[in-house]
């Protein structure tokens, strides 16, 4: 069986709950933090406008993928930033786990598809347990596998229920997982979902605590594409919980104790026609791709009939956000929801810190989607006008003049 050390992600800050109630102000809003049965409440009175305490740098410090003699790259699901500034990447397309340079380059296939020690089948999620080290949970071939420079350190076995994917690992080793699909049918307005504990000695699965992760599809569509549902991600060894029509953040133990909830009032978008220009444009665009040949006047025909459920949604409201993630100093980027997803530009992201500060809303360059955000650098994947996929490194500038204090009283 593993070393316990392979599997801990290092919780840098413990938790108690403030007492009594305050009232603060963080920038140019009143903050009311509250203790509710050790609960940490903080409520933002409006949605802070100041400007975010870091950036993006104006150039990366490197793009790999369009250059000769870089990694074909096909499709980016999954990756992470190494404490020394390499990346490792998973590419679902072609089924290999790459590492790059810390200017990104040489680039070396760390593992491909396979079923024998070191190849990979699907990889869910990656963590990184050590300085030179990369761990990949591979829900196909049921185990985590772990990668130290260009090796397989080992690789165990791992029974992990289909429904579930792994989000991250806890203070004391073990895997915290969360509902990752169900049944498209089902009479509840709100599909639960299950935050679980996986214990990866005993191949033991602890369901924790539930969350609303699906709503029911509204009457006369088949599919709705602008559903919000919930996401989980894992900072600091604790679980996150976001519904994405909702502006509000919980943080939970990896017990499934609910310690802290951020709240701030939001104005939704309606859908308009407006919005919708672009997806159908890149609708056409995915259409004349398939089949060259088409008439003009069919590529539009599929389009239109491919928009349909978009146009019987126009006047609801879009969700807020899309899915969260974490970063390695625990806190929680929120990317601004944009019907049709990856058809259009990647949003801006809003970020959270672990205590429940605002830090602002930090834009992204076009099609620019992040993967990981750790030492100081953001790892993202980045799409040219003709769709090509890079892998781009960006440094984190630190635009506040002094590091701003958490609303109320928060011991670490």
């Amino acid at each position: 069986m593993p070393d316990r050390s392979y599997f801990i992600l290092v919780v840098t800050a413990g938790i108690a709950a403030c007492g009594g109630d305050t009232t603060t102000t963080t920038a140019d809003v009143p903050v009311q933090v509250a203790d509710s049965a050790g609960v940490r409440i903080v409520s933002y009175a409006h949605t802070p406008t100041t400007p975010p305490v870091f950036r993006l740098s104006a150039e990366p410090r490197y793009r790999h993928g369009a250059s000769p003699g870089d990694y074909a790259i096909q499709e980016i699901s999954a990756g992470r930033l190494l404490p020394d500034g390499r990346a490792v990447v998973y590419d679902q397309w072609n089924v290999e786990l790459v590492g790059l340079g810390q200017d990104g380059a040489p680039y070396q296939v760390l593992a491909a598809e396979g079923e024998g020690p070191g190849d990979v089948g699907h990889i869910n999620a990656l963590f990184v347990p050590g300085l030179d080290s990369i761990l990949a949970a591979d829900l196909n071939l049921g185990r985590m596998t772990l990668f130290a420079g260009d090796s397989v350190v080992r690789a165990t076995n791992v029974r992990i229920p289909t429904y579930l994917g792994v989000k991250g690992i806890g203070s004391s080793g073990e895997l915290l997982l969360a509902t990752r699909w169900g049944p498209s049918d089902f009479d509840q307005a709100w599909l639960a979902g299950h935050m679980v504990r996986f214990d990866v000695r005993t191949g033991a699965a602890d369901t924790v605590a539930s969350y609303d992760f699906m709503p029911r599809i509204p009457p006369g569509l088949e599919w709705d594409p602008i559903r919000a549902v919930g996401e989980v991600a894992v900072a600091n060894g604790r679980f996150v919980h976001v519904r994405t029509d909702r502006a509000e953040v919980a943080w939970y133990l990896p017990d499934g104790s609910l310690i802290q909830i951020v709240r701030w009032p939001a104005e939704p978008t309606l859908l308009t026609e407006r919005l919708l220009e672009p997806i159908e444009a890149e609708h056409r665009k995915s259409v004349r791709m398939h089949d060259p040949d088409l008439p003009d006047a069919r590529v539009a025909e599929v389009a239109r009939a491919n928009m349909a459920a978009y146009r019987a949604s126009i006047g609801r409201p879009l969700p807020l956000f899309s899915s969260p993630l974490a970063d390695d100093e625990g806190r929680v980027w929120l990317p601004s929801y944009q019907a049709g997803g990856e058809l259009t530009a990647v949003p801006p992201y809003l970020v959270i810190g672990p205590d429940g500060v605002w830090l602002g809303t930090v834009e992204a360059p076009p099609g620019f989607r992040i993967l990981d955000v750790a030492g100081g650098l953001v790892l993202g994947v980045e799409l040219d006008e003709v769709d090509v996929e890079s892998v781009v490194v960006y440094e984190l500038v630190d635009t506040a003049s002094r590091r701003r204090r958490p609303p109320g009283r928060w011991r670490l």
